[in-house]
């Protein structure tokens, strides 16, 4: 009896582990919480001001986007379908706003100089967010 009890418990966690989430699962998790962290980021760079902002943190922001960006990228190849291309398409929409937010920073000498373009900037990456990974769904 106890040496059946002892077999039914080693069965019953073989089945348990193998019931892990899959590898589409894992892809998923990975993009929401770097689309929830490039969102945190995001709204850390749109209630920036003049002079509440500094380069070093603005490329900060942008550094740490561009590393949720990567997450994002590494996890496409475990989705499928429609899924998989909805995410390709968002990040390569999204990472095209960023770099262009970043060569508008290298462009202006100092936030004061270019204060209406850096604005402009990062409300474009805010509307770009928006409209390209806000739509993931992630529930």
């Amino acid at each position: 009896m106890g040496r059946f009890l002892v077999a039914a418990a080693l069965a019953l966690a073989l089945v348990v582990s193998a019931c892990g989430e899959s590898a589409e699962d894992k892809a998923q998790n990975t993009v929401c919480a770097a689309r929830a962290d490039i969102k945190q980021q995001v709204d850390e760079l749109k209630g920036l001001t003049v002079t509440t902002a500094t380069v070093d943190g603005v490329q900060a922001n942008l550094r740490a986007i561009g590393d949720s960006l990567k997450k994002i990228t590494g996890a496409q190849k475990d989705l499928t379908g429609d899924r998989k291309q909805d995410v390709q398409k968002a990040t390569q929409t999204f990472k095209s706003e960023v770099a262009e937010v970043g060569s508008q920073l290298v462009k202006s000498v100092s936030l004061s100089d270019g204060r209406q373009q850096i604005e402009t900037a990062l409300q474009g990456l805010a509307s770009s967010y928006e409209a390209a990974l806000a739509p993931i769904d992630c529930s």
